[in-house]
């Protein structure tokens, strides 16, 4: 007999759950995407459309609005913002559903945890992009993003693990399981907190500010103090790439960070509307970041 498939939510329909929900949909999987607003009607009257090598497909994809308590899920994605992080878990905490992945930016789970407890199963995307004029310019897996990251707070491969492992394979998503999930997100905090140098008072700064050695110099020199910070506070520095650039020459570090803006798909990621919107939790992140750091410090 066949087990039965499971049943996936997206809550939230922006970039990361957009690209999630196209990639399970296209693979047969039972996934659900809620959304608001222009967005909800957006996918509801065309599709969820995306770019796939200049062409414009759409894809149609199971909607809701609204999450009813009732409405059980056996994996719940929850792939926002940093700073929209507790206000989604809070949405959800009523809801039955006994796993909730939560893939973004973190310093820590304490807070999510007195929201939904033990369901909380940390996560990071393996993907970016943009979205423009409701078509989704997103990709999974490229040499600059690595594969969904994901693992238990307390290091065990649990069954829930496997099982989410076995989702992704079926989609053909690269994954890694990591047992310090937290190390992996302190680690990426310091490189993530840097992005705060491409902001502008009035938005971001255009691409050849952002390539500027003016710019670059500052996030350079962010970078290795804040992987310092990150090793200083007795906290693994992964993976290993991340620990590297600690130790390289600013002058390596500004050149890698030239290169990957002259790639137009990193610019719209870095610089576009995306980045736009996002400045908000790249400042947040980067205080957590500082003040949780210096509290492990005293």
């Amino acid at each position: 007999m066949n087990k039965k498939q499971n049943r996936l939510l997206i809550f939230g329909a922006g970039v990361i759950g957009s690209v999630y929900a196209l990639r399970f949909a296209q693979s047969g999987l039972d996934v659900t995407l809620l959304a608001r607003g222009k967005r909800l009607e957006a996918l509801q009257k065309n599709g969820l459309r995306y770019n796939d090598n200049d062409a414009i497909k759409q894809i149609s994809v199971k909607t809701i609005e609204k999450l009813a308590n009732d409405d059980i899920y056996d994996f719940i994605f929850v792939p926002v913002r940093y700073d929209q992080a507790e206000s989604a878990l809070s949405a959800i905490k009523n809801n039955q559903s006994q796993t909730i992945i939560t893939l973004t930016n973190t310093v820590g789970y304490d807070s999510w945890l007195k929201i939904v407890g033990d369901r909380l199963l940390p996560g990071f995307p393996g993907a970016g992009g943009d979205i423009k004029d409701d078509v989704l310019y997103a990709q999974f897996g490229s040499e600059t993003w690595q594969g969904t990251i994901f693992g238990e707070i307390n290091g065990q491969v649990t069954e829930r693990v496997k099982e989410l492992a076995a989702i992704l394979e079926t989609a053909g998503l690269h994954y890694e399981i990591l047992h310090n999930i937290q190390a992996f997100h302190v680690s990426h905090a310091a490189l993530a907190a840097v992005n705060k140098h491409f902001y502008a008072n009035d938005g971001m700064v255009d691409i050849t500010a952002a390539r500027s050695e003016v710019i670059l110099s500052k996030l350079a020199a962010d970078v290795k103090q804040n992987i310092r910070l990150v090793e200083q506070a007795g906290i693994p520095v992964i993976p290993p790439e991340t620990k590297a650039m600690g130790e390289w020459p600013d002058e390596d570090i500004i050149s890698h960070y030239r290169q990957m803006l002259s790639n137009d798909f990193i610019v719209d990621v870095k610089l576009g509307n995306h980045a736009v919107s996002a400045k908000p939790e790249i400042l947040l992140l980067d205080e957590v970041f500082h003040r949780t750091l210096a509290q492990s410090a005293q």
